[in-house]
Order: structure tokens, then C-alpha cells, then sequence
């Protein structure tokens, strides 16, 4: 068994499974079309395939609220009414079960459907129908961070650092670790966000599988954030105040707003830090064609 739960943009949601709003019939989870691409040569036996592009994801969900009594089902017809109206733009969709966990941002096509007639109404339930769009048809993973790796080598009594737990003063050594294989077991390339810290000298991530980069000709001093959004295609630079600033001209003329491949990815950041600190994260959804 599967449960839906939509959160519309102002953070309102409401879970589609059992009472009061049971879940009857889902249609458009999988299906979804497709634009088959093609072009046509002079004397060309059929045509060559250009590209497939899929088309936005229709869904239809069927409802039945179930109430106490005629008062309670017309406050919950209010309710879904006001959570599912399509004047707040995009929402999210997030299927959930067991754990796995899916969302898709969609939008109503219309406010909520309540049919007449005894068999869809009575003093304690409605049936409903709910019709939205996905202008990406994709259904993407949770947000998945990938953080640098620090591993811990040795430690030893030092007269000039920190005083540990134990009442000795320690030094620590550790190794950065600045590339790492992430792969992508979705069904498209996908892109990514890459905030860099601080101090840092011309960050740059590659992606050597491919031997695309994205490299910065700037220094990031201290508590200085610059974020790479490969998907928005930007590039953000974050004082030490916490303005932002669009600083897309600081990227470097032979970079690229590349995905993460299907498969495996060797990514690989590079940039001249002063400390072993936390030196860049990498954020990411995975997308699929279906649940």
C-alpha cells in the first residue's frame, strides 16, 4: 500500500490514504507521453531519431471524504478546496511507501471536483475528483547531500591546542577527502547544487568521467559561500552578511553546467583551503519516469 500527502506553497498539507480523505483511485502515476524527434532526409528510407522528450505528467486522483456528519464533511470539502487551489501555483506531491519516498511538483488544473447525486454525496461523505499537471513529468528522490569526507588519522598531547574531554590538550591530523564516485541509478542524467566555503582559491569540481568542470576565478574568503545550481544555471556569491550577489561572470569561460551521468561519476573538487575545514557539499535529486 502506497499514501499520497500534498504540500501546496504556503507549507499546508494533507495526507490522501484513510479517513477523512480515502485515496480510491490514482491515474498517471507511471504514464506519461512522449515526443518522438525525428527528421526525414531526401530519399531516406523512414526518418533518424533526434531526441525523445517526454511530455508533462496528467494525474487524476479519486477521493472520498468521510466525516461524522453533513457539517463535518462540508468543513473538509473547504479544507481541500483551499489546500488544492490551483491559484498557488506549484505544490509537491510526495508518494511514500514503505521507505521509499517520491515527489513530483505539480499544480490543480481546477479547484477540487464535488459530484452531486446520492451515490458521491451524503450525510457523511463526499466523493471528489482532483485533476493536476506536472510540468516536469519526473519524480524525484528526497534531497541527497554529499559532504566531503574527513577521515581521522592520529591525534597526539600537544602543548599548543585544544583542551579535549579527558583534561589533555590534543593536536589533531586528518586527510580531506576531495573526490568521491557518486552514482546516478536514476533514469536520466541529473543536475546538482555545489556550495563552496571559505577560504578557498579558485573552486572548481570536474567531473572526470566526462572532463567537464566548472571552476571560479575568484577567492572565497573567510565565511564567504559561492553556490553552483547546474539546474538554474547560477551562480550565487553569499557575504559574510548573507547578501547574495549573481556572479556569473566570475565563472571561468571554459566551464560547463554539467549533470551527473548515468552511472558512475568521479567528482573530483579542487581548490587551495587554509584549514581542513568544511570546504564545499553537493546536493542532489534523483529523477525516474515512474513509481
Amino acid at each position: 500500500m502506497f499514501k499520497l500527502i500534498f504540500i501546496n506553497s504556503r507549507g499546508e498539507n494533507i495526507e490522501l490514504f484513510g479517513r477523512p480523505y480515502r485515496l480510491t483511485r490514482v491515474e498517471g502515476l507511471g504514464d506519461v507521453g512522449a515526443d518522438v524527434q525525428t527528421q526525414k532526409a531526401p530519399y531516406q528510407d523512414g526518418e533518424s531519431l533526434i531526441d525523445t522528450v517526454l511530455e508533462p505528467r496528467f494525474m487524476t486522483l479519486e477521493l472520498k471524504i468521510v466525516g461524522t456528519d453533513l457539517a463535518d464533511v462540508e468543513e473538509k470539502r473547504r479544507r481541500l478546496s483551499t489546500v488544492f487551489n490551483p491559484k498557488l501555483q506549484l505544490g509537491t506531491l510526495r508518494y511514500v511507501r514503505g521507505d521509499m519516498v517520491r515527489e513530483i511538483k505539480v499544480v490543480a488544473e481546477s479547484v477540487p471536483v464535488f459530484p452531486d447525486g446520492p451515490t458521491n454525496r451524503g450525510r457523511t461523505f463526499q466523493k471528489v475528483l482532483i485533476n493536476m499537471v506536472a510540468p516536469n513529468p519526473y519524480w524525484q528522490s528526497p534531497t541527497i547531500e554529499e559532504q566531503p569526507a574527513y577521515e581521522d588519522l592520529f591525534e597526539w598531547p600537544s602543548d599548543y591546542w585544544e583542551l579535549g574531554d579527558d583534561g589533555d590538550i590534543y593536536f589533531e591530523m586528518g586527510l580531506q577527502r576531495t573526490e568521491r564516485i557518486i552514482f546516478n541509478d536514476s533514469d536520466r542524467p541529473i543536475p546538482f547544487q555545489v556550495d563552496f566555503y571559505g577560504p578557498a582559491e579558485r573552486p572548481m569540481i570536474e567531473n572526470r568521467t566526462t572532463g567537464e568542470f566548472m571552476q571560479i576565478n575568484r577567492r572565497l574568503e573567510e565565511n564567504e559561500i559561492l553556490k553552483i545550481d547546474t539546474d538554474e544555471k547560477s551562480v550565487i556569491f553569499v557575504d559574510q552578511e548573507g547578501n547574495e550577489t549573481n556572479v556569473f561572470n566570475w565563472l571561468d569561460l571554459g566551464s560547463t553546467f554539467f549533470d551527473l551521468q548515468l552511472g558512475e561519476n568521479e567528482i573530483a573538487c579542487n581548490c587551495v583551503v587554509s584549514s581542513l575545514g568544511r570546504d564545499f557539499d553537493i546536493y542532489y535529486q534523483k529523477q525516474y519516469t515512474a513509481v
